[in-house]
């Protein structure tokens, strides 16, 4: 057979058609170029292709100092930039064998919640939008204002916190924040069941998401898949129960991992919903264990120059989107001498090589958008 390559207009009816989306189109969250080759309506092979907004981001870090590639790496998936943060600071103070305050700890975890609830609802918004549901998007970001406002008065900054510091965090929390922070939680809480209403009690978007995209457990582990997208498969791994960080090892009777076992759209949606409203459970525990600690300080004083010894570290978070890693090489110096980062959508976006093969070109938005991946993630 051969293949011809497309615009607009059809091809013969004995080749095949090879179909570009994006690397600028509006189902794929930015700049990822899917190549398609199609069968009629049926998609025959998938390629994704990335590195079209590559910022280099580990290569510089080898050019800045341990303050400085804090920024470097929080801005990789722009919706998790606390998390992002985390995976940094918690391998340079492994270097350093640095006991952080315990302020410091429960505080950390607090913001890591509330950022997880943050990138979950951007996805659980713009999920149906895509779907052609326009309604749940508005519903999305008036409950993520309310926890934007909370985060950008301690941090000043939107998306972009850039509070963590090595050692611990830049500045305690204002006066009063605890209670604002808590009346926030609820007051989203409190709302979360409009998702269930608008979006899974919908029969058209159930329509458009059950037994598609049926990701299996053997391709999450063949790909490195992690995340919801791997629980909804299955895959009963998170590393905030499995290999506690921060506070989590003291939450393990309020965190709950969610797994579905279906593995298809409709799974992957609803594993990130209910992972939503757990973490404004353990949100709410972490309020309650901060108002009762005697006030301290939460940070450690660093020298004007921050070295980390000369060694190796890897340390590794439970991200919004799944694993991110953090490999760690240091000469003894001011800089890092390499920094190698493992992020989440880089693995989950590959398989779909796997998942859009024999699929209909119909389905293809619904599958790549149950992938709630950010392209700034894969393009590191």
């Amino acid at each position: 057979m051969t293949e011809t390559t497309v615009g607009i207009g059809g091809a013969a009816e004995s080749t095949d058609m090879v179909l570009n989306i994006g690397p600028q189109h509006p189902s794929t969250h930015g700049v990822l170029r899917l190549r398609l080759v199609l069968d009629g309506e049926r998609i025959r092979h998938a390629e994704p292709v990335i590195g079209y907004m590559h910022r280099g981001a580990e290569k510089l870090f080898e050019a800045r100092d341990y303050r400085q590639i804090i920024m470097l790496a929080n801005r990789h998936d722009w919706l998790s930039a606390f998390s992002n943060e985390l995976g940094v600071v918690l391998g340079v103070e492994r270097m350093l064998g640095m006991e952080v305050p315990e302020r410091a700890v429960w505080t950390r975890t607090l913001l890591a919640e509330l950022n997880r609830v943050l990138n979950h609802l951007m996805f659980l918004g713009s999920y149906p939008l895509e779907l052609g549901g326009i309604t749940p998007v508005f519903y999305a970001f008036r409950e993520r204002e309310e926890l934007q406002t909370v985060m950008e008065e301690i941090s000043g900054g939107r998306m972009h916190y850039m509070f963590n510091r090595v050692g611990g965090l830049k500045e305690d929390l204002p006066a009063g924040w605890l209670g604002r922070a808590r009346q926030a939680v609820a007051d989203v809480r409190s709302r979360m069941g409009v998702f269930d209403d608008l979006v899974l009690g919908n029969e058209i978007f159930r329509g458009r998401t059950r037994g598609v995209g049926v990701l299996t457990r053997e391709a999450v582990h063949a790909y490195g898949v992690s995340g919801p997208i791997a629980r909804a498969s299955g895959v009963d791994f998170d590393l905030r129960r499995d290999e506690p960080y921060l506070a989590y090892g003291d939450l393990q009777s309020t965190l709950k991992v969610v797994t579905k076992e279906e593995g298809d759209c409709l799974a992957r949606f609803e594993c990130l919903l209910e992972q939503t409203h757990n973490s404004l459970d353990l949100a709410d525990a972490c309020l309650d264990r901060i108002a009762e600690l005697p006030p301290g300080p939460i940070n450690q004083r660093l020298p004007k120059v921050l070295k980390a010894p000369e060694g190796t570290t890897y340390a590794w978070t439970e991200n919004p989107l799944g694993i991110n890693g953090y490999y760690l090489v240091s000469k003894g110096e001011k800089t890092p001498y390499r920094l190698k980062l493992r992020s989440a959508s880089y693995n989950n976006i590959q398989a779909l090589t796997e998942l859009l093969p024999g699929t209909l070109i119909a389905d293809m938005v619904a599958i790549l958008g149950s992938m709630f991946f950010v392209v700034g993630d894969i393009d590191k």
